[in-house]
């Protein structure tokens, strides 16, 4: 258990309370007889998402660069039209990655494992993927299981989020200071003192989107991929200095 402290003027008084921090020479003025407090705290909201948001993508491969890259523009325009066709937005699809790589084969060795020629080129691997936002999360799933069926070969994700989290942020922000002077009071109570004022707030943390699960995709024979989207929260860390007086 962390150790902290509150200083109590003139008088030095130390304490070993949790959650409670010593006042420096650096801390707002407080009146000669009064002691200052911090608090840390922390209020949570969760709220049930609305924005599901991942990656798809189609890889080809092909004898010559230019073979694969025309393959993997052919399915990947495919992809795209299905993604708008289970309507996505443009706004919502936006390229993430091109890339064109060698693919090469086995080197040659000889009866006792020595290379005696090293991997040559065979061909070329092409890649195109996109991000995704789906504003619809029932039809997620649908959304998946089209994307397969049209030719991605990679799918990523999603990660849940709130496309407007404002009113949960102001939800945890309630919470946390409500917790602070909670126990701001109930230090004063402990120590015989009275809650004065409070000096300072100072916010941390914020709200974070839920952590992706990334897997292949492996769905197209499914009739609907199922989707749990279950709760993303808002967090909010508060410092809040409280002035104690007797």
């Amino acid at each position: 258990m962390k150790s902290l402290k509150f200083a109590l003027a003139p008088l030095a008084l130390a304490l070993a309370m949790p959650g409670v921090a010593m006042a420096h020479s650096d801390q707002p003025a407080i009146a000669a007889t009064s002691t200052l407090l911090t608090i840390s705290s922390e209020g949570k909201s969760a709220r049930t998402p609305d924005l599901a948001t991942f990656n798809a993508g189609v890889v080809t491969q092909g004898s010559t660069a230019s073979e694969a890259l025309a393959a993997n523009a052919a399915a990947m325009t495919k992809v795209i039209a299905t993604l708008k066709k289970a309507g996505i937005a443009d706004k919502d699809i936006q390229t993430s990655q091109i890339s064109l790589n060698p693919v090469y084969g086995q080197p040659v060795v000889d009866p006792n494992g020595q290379i005696v020629q090293e991997p040559r080129i065979v061909g070329y691997q092409a890649t195109n993927s996109v991000n995704i936002r789906s504003r619809d999360i029932k039809g997620f799933g649908k959304v998946l299981d089209a994307l397969v069926s049209s030719g991605a070969n990679q799918v990523n994700g999603p990660s849940f989020e709130m496309s407007d989290p404002s009113a949960a942020m102001d939800e945890a922000r309630t919470a946390a200071m409500k917790a602070a002077r909670a126990r701001a009071e109930l230090y004063a109570k402990a120590a015989g003192l009275r809650v004065v004022r409070i000096v300072s707030i100072s916010e941390g943390g914020g709200y974070a989107p839920q952590q992706p699960v990334y897997a292949m995709a492996k769905m197209a024979d499914a009739s609907s991929s199922p989707i749990a989207a279950g709760q993303v929260e808002a967090q909010i860390s508060l410092t809040v200095q409280f002035e104690l007086a007797p």
